[in-house]
């Protein structure tokens, strides 16, 4: 089979690392188109995979956004036209749905993300079938799946991820105490266009208290101000999640990373104005991440406090239930994609 995964963000690379690999041990033939954004290409270029760039985000907002989807819309048909796949596969999906329709190939779209409201609406109706986690908490259209699971258990559950604390140390783990990891983005994403980020002095509050425990990391897709750049991630952004997986607590904007943690067993403090549908399921089944949408200092620093109270026994327990209640995503992933790949009714039993 012929199979080609659009990747457009970081979090895409490690979503499809395994099934990408499985499929080409299994004699597949996969071709990766890729999106020149943050470091998803490196990532790329790091775990040996070929890609293809097709665009490149030019700016901010939805005039930006849109004339990269109309170049990348063109750029892929020609790929599709050249390489002729069986099936197209990717997250959010909006090029592979598109394009899917007018050349016939099906897509299969795996999302996550509620409040990506305009993008979901010119890809959801296009996609061959939609895939979402059950915790998923959005309109979804007729052809869709819900699965047991989340996007980062297809890459740190414990079948396919093994943390090490030696690369933890070598990215900047703490020898000795607490380390704590904090996440500021950009919102230049589709789905962050009505999102806003922290104030510097919220961000400086939070980094001098938790610096009271131990060691503050921060990882920024923009500049730190002066007073903080001592504390700036300076490691392997391929090797992060083991750095992560030794961390006492995640604090941060980035709601990927605040489940990586959960399903690592590291509690985690979400902070933004809209929410998810996974962070609000791991927070009110295994509370492992809390959901910050009160961004006061005191509020934060009160939640901050209580989870820093979480015993190592609690924080074991409600890791090993998540595990439990899940599936290994990676193996669904490579299973079903191949199903719509031979045209099967794109069902699925767990």
């Amino acid at each position: 089979m012929k199979i080609i995964v659009d990747i457009v963000h970081p979090a895409h690379v490690h979503f499809f690392r395994h099934p990408i690999q499985q499929w080409q041990a299994s004699g597949h033939e996969v071709l990766i188109t890729s999106r020149h954004k943050e470091i998803a290409t490196d990532l790329l270029d790091a775990l040996g995979l070929k890609h293809q760039v097709l665009s490149s985000l030019g700016g901010g907002g939805f005039v930006a956004l849109a004339r990269e989807l109309i170049t990348r819309n063109w750029a892929l048909w020609k790929v599709v036209r050249a390489f002729k796949p069986d099936v197209m596969t990717g997250i959010a999906g909006v090029s592979i749905a598109q394009v899917g329709r007018l050349t016939g190939v099906p897509s299969v779209v795996f999302y996550d993300t509620e409040n990506a409201r305009l993008s979901n609406a010119i890809t959801y109706p296009f996609a061959s079938m939609v895939v979402v986690p059950r915790c998923y908490q959005a309109w979804l259209p007729k052809r869709h799946l819900r699965y047991p699971g989340y996007h980062e258990l297809s890459y740190l559950h414990p079948r396919r991820f093994h943390p090490d604390r030696q690369i933890a140390l070598d990215n900047g783990l703490a020898q000795e105490g607490a380390t704590f990891f904090i996440r500021t983005v950009s919102w230049q994403a589709n789905h962050d266009q009505f999102d806003s980020g922290w104030t510097p002095e919220l961000l400086r509050r939070c980094t001098n208290h938790l610096s009271q425990y131990g060691k503050v990391i921060i990882s920024s897709e923009t500049p730190l101000p002066d007073d903080l750049s001592d504390h700036a991630f300076h490691g392997n952004p391929a090797q992060i999640h083991h750095l992560m997986a030794f961390c006492r607590l995640f604090v941060g904007e980035s709601a990927t990373m605040a489940s990586e943690c959960a399903v690592l067993g590291v509690p985690a403090i979400y902070a933004a104005e809209t929410g998810r549908g996974y962070t609000d399921e791991q927070e009110s089944r295994y509370g492992l991440v809390h959901n910050l949408r009160d961004f006061s200092w005191p509020n934060l620093q009160s939640i901050l406090d209580d989870m820093l109270k979480k015993s190592d026994d609690s924080l074991l327990s409600a890791h090993q239930k998540l595990l439990d209640d899940t599936i290994d995503v990676a193996d669904f992933i490579t299973d079903f994609v191949l199903k719509a790949a031979r045209r099967e009714p794109l069902e699925f039993t767990f």
